[in-house]
C-alpha cells in the first residue's frame, strides 16, 4: 500500500511538473500584417522592414521576432503583403512593447506608407 501511494504521488508530481513546463513554454504572439499604399516605393518598404527589424535589439521584452512576405498561391491576402511575428513571454512584456519609444518611432516610419494593418495576438497552445 505504501509503495502504491508513493508511486501515485510520484505520478502526480511528474504530471504537475510537466504541466508547469508546458505553461512556461507558451508564448504570446503579436501578429502584424501590412498592406502598403498603392505606389509605395520598394525603398520605402525596405525602410519599414529595417525599422521593424531593429526593434528586437531596442526592446528587451521581445522574446522572438520573425517576418516574411506573402507567397501564397491562393490569392486571398486582400493586399496584405508583409507578416511580422513578435513574441513575448508575458502580457506585461507586451505592455512594455506597445508604448515603448522605439516602437512608437517605428510607427512614425510606417504611417506615411501604410494603407491597412491587421493585428492579432494569441497565446500559443
Amino acid at each position: 500500500m505504501k509503495i502504491a501511494l508513493t508511486a501515485l504521488l510520484a505520478i502526480i508530481s511528474f504530471t504537475a511538473v510537466e504541466a508547469q513546463k508546458k505553461t512556461d513554454t507558451r508564448m504570446l504572439r503579436h501578429v502584424v500584417l501590412f498592406k502598403f499604399k498603392d505606389g509605395t516605393s520598394a525603398a520605402d518598404v525596405k525602410k519599414v522592414e529595417d525599422a521593424f527589424g531593429k526593434l528586437p535589439s531596442q526592446i528587451k521584452e521581445i522574446a522572438a521576432y520573425e517576418w516574411g512576405t506573402n507567397n501564397s498561391p491562393e490569392n486571398l491576402n486582400q493586399g496584405f503583403t508583409h507578416c511580422f511575428f513578435v513574441s513575448f513571454r508575458s502580457d506585461s512584456d507586451r505592455g512594455v512593447y506597445l508604448p515603448h519609444p522605439a516602437h512608437l518611432a517605428f510607427v512614425e516610419v510606417l504611417k506615411p506608407v501604410l494603407d491597412k494593418v491587421l493585428v492579432i495576438d494569441y497565446w500559443t497552445n
